[in-house]
Formats: structure tokens, sequence, C-alpha cells
């Protein structure tokens, strides 16, 4: 697979974080702990909700979906970024960086995919408690992971056949740590204003389509929260809620700001972005795990086993 251009490009060149040797190996240490952590906390959540009967339910399912997601979300490009800092040429083959645009559009995708299922979830839990065990069944839960995966991958197939309709001349530095879309758009020689609308749609389609449900599910979570008279079950339930909301602030939040500004190439991008691909999943394990008591018990039980 090649982009379509004049010259034909076989590989891209990515300037990176940084030329400074020095300032490389600090950037190695800390993406590297960065990376282990990810690696370490979402391997973690996903053992203990497999392992522990008492996390066999559709909200832990979902959590350790987005948890497998998280891992590869900091897996799509992490990796590559650790290898660069080692290396004298960071470079990146047509077919690599393609690889790159699609999985971190479907990973990304697919996160804002659960955390509105997940608002879904919370919503049937502390609205309609009563039909909760009706509503959220294994056959739906199931089903929403794969139309989640389903939809994700749609986007991301989008968005690859625009990097393929790109047109280039003779750039081929990427000034980025990774392949991202709009890092793609400078280096073409072509009028790109159609591929940049489509990108915006897109991203708004997808961005508003899952982040609407969120906001619609917790008005009415906040307004039953609200309503509930015992001092000890609102407090409950606002800590349930609070982690999660932590979690669609950061990934939203970080999201829109990448994708929606227009590309640059200044610190401030490569700041969002590694924040957005690479801070975050990390983050995602802590911020369920320590307001939950669910989890610590959990931990508690399973760590008891071996001790």
């Amino acid at each position: 697979m090649a982009l379509r251009n004049h010259s034909t490009i076989t590989k891209f060149i990515l300037t990176g974080l940084s030329d400074d040797p020095h300032m490389q190996a600090l950037l190695f240490v800390l993406f590297l702990v960065i990376y282990l952590l990810t690696m370490l906390g979402n391997q973690t959540m996903l053992l203990l909700v497999r392992a522990d009967p008492h996390l066999h339910t559709p909200m832990y399912f979902f959590l350790s979906n987005l948890s497998f997601v998280d891992l590869c979300f900091s897996s799509v490009t992490l990796p590559k970024l650790l290898k660069d800092l080692l290396s004298e040429k960071k470079t990146i083959s047509v077919e690599g960086c393609l690889t790159q645009v699609f999985f971190v559009f479907f990973s990304s995708g697919t996160e804002a995919c659960l955390l509105s299922v997940m608002a879904y979830d919370h919503y049937a839990a502390i609205c309609h408690p009563l039909h909760y065990g009706q509503v959220m069944c294994n056959q739906l839960c199931v089903r929403l992971v794969f139309i989640s995966l389903g939809l994700a991958s749609l986007n991301a197939f989008v968005i690859v056949l625009l990097a393929i309709s790109l047109d280039f001349c003779d750039a081929h530095t990427i000034h980025h740590y990774t392949c991202e879309l709009p890092a793609l758009f400078p280096l073409s020689c072509s009028d790109i204003s159609i591929v940049t609308n489509i990108l915006l749609y897109s991203s708004l389609l997808h961005g508003l389509g899952t982040f609407i449900p969120i906001f619609f599910s917790y008005a009415h979570i906040i307004f039953t929260i609200l309503s509930i008279s015992s001092t000890t079950g609102r407090s409950k339930a606002f800590s349930t809620c609070s982690s999660y909301l932590i979690a669609v602030i950061l990934f939203f939040g970080l999201g829109f700001l990448c994708y929606l500004m227009p590309p640059s190439g200044s610190s401030l991008d490569l700041l969002l972005s590694v924040q957005y691909s690479a801070v975050t999943p990390m983050l995602n394990p802590l911020i369920y795990s320590l307001k939950n008591k669910e989890v610590k018990a959990a931990v508690k039980r399973t760590l008891g086993k071996y001790l």
C-alpha cells in the first residue's frame, strides 16, 4: 500500500519530541515508566475482573474491555516512540504510518464508544435499579461491545482512506513523534480542504455521537442522586460516578483539543497528544481503582489466595 504521490515516497521521517541526546535519554526513561505502569495497571484490572466472581457484573465487564483498549492504545505509539528515542534515524514506512493512523483512531474511537456504553450502564443501575438485571443482560453487554468495535473500525477505515487520498510531492518529514492524520496535512502538496472538512465532521460526529448520550445519561443520574433522601446513599452514588466523570473529562477534553485544533507541530500539539495517547491510558486504571472499594476488596481477596 502506498500513498498517492509524485515522488514515490516509501517512508517518513519523524522529528520526535527532542533533538537533544540528554533530553532523549530522560524522555526514554519517562515513557518507559509510563508504558510499564500502563501495562501493569490495565493487565491487573483485566486479571482481577476475570479472577474475582464479585466483579462479574456489567460495569466491570465494560471496565475490563476499556482496560484492554487502553493496552492497545498505548501499544500503538509508545513502543515506536521508545525505539525512536534510542535511534538516530526516526523513520517509519508508509505502511507503518497508515497502520498507526488506523489503530490510533480505532483505539480512541472504541474507548469513546465504551465510555458512552458505561454511562448508559450507570444510568440503568442508578435510575432503574429494579430493572437493572433485565436491562443489562449478558447478551446486551456483549452486543454493545461489538457495536463499539464496529463503529470505531468504520470510523478508522474512513480516516485511513483520507490518508491514502493525500497527494505528496517531496516533503516527508512529519513534525510529530507518531503518525497522526493532522500531522500529515502539512506534507500534502494538494488541496486538503475537503480532507480536513471530512476529518472535522467525522471527529465531530463520532465525538458528539458518543458524548451526547453520556451528557443525557448523567443529567438523569445527577437528578436521581439529588432526589435520594439518604445522605449515605447519595454519597455512595456520587463516589461511584466521580471516577467515571474524571476519565470522561480527561479523554473527551484532550481528544477534542487534539483533533479539532489546527495542526501546527508546536510543543502544545505534542503535549496534548502525549497526554491523550500515553498518560490517559496509564491513569484510567488508577482512577477507577483508587476510589473503588470493590476493586480494593478484589485485590485483597486475590492476594490472599497467594500469600
